[in-house]
């Protein structure tokens, strides 16, 4: 069945009549990935990948740490035990076969385990299950554009405050007052958007990202997930997020110069929530109704 798609110079004149969407899919929604000023570590996993990253992080730093601290006390203790005015006379020995048998093989032990436990990871990553829902992203200089595939619609997304949505990449008054009619508040400043991804909880979600003038890369940190959209290719990433709640990322290949003026917003809703709102997207960003689409099936 052929999807028809919006011309995308009708996306500025539905600004004012999207206003209201990111509102209503945001009721009692908790911002759980987001930066935090002053914070260290990983933002909050939302999704098996993203724990999954978390721990073989933490699995490596252990591994690291060990080697490190290993290193520093065997410079340390070389240092004392064999420095000029201990041993004025130095050894005339040049190799010690033991030695370096356990500096060759115990290296190749260590990175053994670590590909043991990195690369089921990756393959989890790099291998798409099948889709509940398949979102194309297209990145722009400096926007997203994303197409509901199977609904048959397709939006873009600003950064508020960006010059676009009639700012200037500065917190004003004016910009303040369009985070508070979007639901947000100014802390929300350069991390929301105008239209926000909307993806119901616990279903598996398949990205389709390309860009259309140079490269670009849609990230999502709570959900593990990063892909660089290649004009030209269509790569894929996927994730089920477990928590219902508001999450932010950020493009993360430079890009132009906004680069830092494109951030991503998806917002993990309750099934009931999200069909609501797609009844609603449907007739905003002209989808195909959903009598036809029954009709078609």
């Amino acid at each position: 069945m052929t999807k028809l798609f919006p011309i995308k110079g009708l996306v500025s004149g539905l600004f004012a009549a999207t206003a209201a969407l990111p509102a209503m899919a945001q009721d009692n929604l908790e911002i759980i990935g987001a930066p935090r000023d002053g914070a260290m570590g990983f933002q909050p996993a939302a999704t098996e990948l993203a724990r999954d990253l978390q721990w073989l992080d933490g699995m490596l730093l252990v591994i690291i740490t060990a080697i490190s601290l290993f290193v520093i006390a065997l410079l340390a203790w070389v240092g004392y035990r064999y420095n000029a005015r201990r041993h004025p006379e130095p050894a005339s020995f040049t190799h010690n076969s033991p030695i370096e048998i356990a500096w060759t093989i115990i290296p190749i032990v260590i990175l053994v385990l670590i590909g043991a436990f990195s690369l089921p990871i990756l393959f989890k990553q790099q291998i798409i299950p099948d889709a509940d829902i398949t979102i194309k992203v297209t990145g722009y200089q400096w926007y997203w554009d994303y197409a509901y595939v199977d609904e048959g619609f397709e939006f873009s997304s600003y950064m508020i405050g960006a010059p676009a949505t009639g700012g200037q990449n500065m917190m004003t008054p004016e910009v303040e007052q369009q985070l508070v009619d979007a639901g947000y508040s100014k802390d929300e400043f350069l991390l929301a958007t105008d239209n926000a991804v909307v993806v119901p909880v616990g279903k598996t979600i398949v990205m389709q990202v390309t860009g259309a003038d140079v490269i670009h890369s849609w990230a999502m940190p709570a959900f593990g997930v990063k892909q660089d959209g290649v004009p030209g290719r269509l790569a894929e990433l996927w994730f089920t997020a477990e928590s219902e709640g508001i999450y932010f990322g950020q493009c993360s290949e430079l890009c132009g110069i906004n680069h830092a003026y494109m951030p991503i917003t998806v917002k993990v809703v309750s099934e009931e929530a999200y069909a609501a709102w797609l009844a609603t997207a449907r007739e905003e960003f002209a989808g195909l109704p959903q009598s036809f689409q029954v009709a078609s099936n």
